[in-house]
C-alpha cells in the first residue's frame, strides 16, 4: 500500500531552520506531483508549497515564500522541506501529500494520499 512518511520536525527556536522530509513507498513516486501543508491549533489546513513531478515547477504560499523551498529526489523517492526563518505562526502539523493535481497546486482535492504529519514548533 501506499506509505507517506514524514520526519525531521521538532522544537527549534524563531530564527532556525529545519529540514523536514517525507519518503513514499508503494508507488510510482516520480509520476506524481508532491505537496506540504500544515495544520496549527484550531486552523484549517493550509497549503505550504507544491512541487511537480519533474521538479521543475515549484508554488509556495505567501506566508512562506522566500523562507521555505521545496525540492525532491526523484531517486530516492523522498520530498523534502526546507524552512528557514522559522517565526512562532510556523508552529503546526505539517503533513506531505502526493497526487496529480488536476488544478492549482494549493488544493487538497488534488492529492489523493496523504502522511501522517510530523510537529513543527516554534519558539520565541
Amino acid at each position: 500500500q501506499v506509505q507517506l512518511v514524514e520526519s525531521g520536525g521538532g522544537l527549534v527556536q524563531a530564527g532556525g531552520s529545519l529540514r523536514l522530509s517525507c519518503a513514499a513507498s508503494g508507488l510510482s513516486f516520480s509520476t506524481y506531483a508532491m505537496g506540504w501543508f500544515r495544520t496549527a491549533p484550531g486552523k484549517a489546513r493550509e497549503f505550504v508549497a507544491g512541487i511537480n513531478r519533474s521538479g521543475l515547477r515549484t508554488d509556495y504560499s505567501e506566508s512562506v515564500k522566500g523562507r521555505f523551498t521545496i525540492s525532491r529526489d526523484n531517486t530516492k523517492n523522498t520530498v523534502y522541506l526546507q524552512m528557514n526563518s522559522l517565526k512562532p505562526e510556523d508552529t503546526a502539523v505539517y503533513t506531505c501529500a502526493a497526487g496529480y493535481w488536476g488544478g492549482p497546486s494549493f488544493r487538497p482535492a488534488g492529492y489523493g494520499y496523504w502522511g501522517q504529519g510530523t510537529q513543527v514548533t516554534v519558539s520565541s
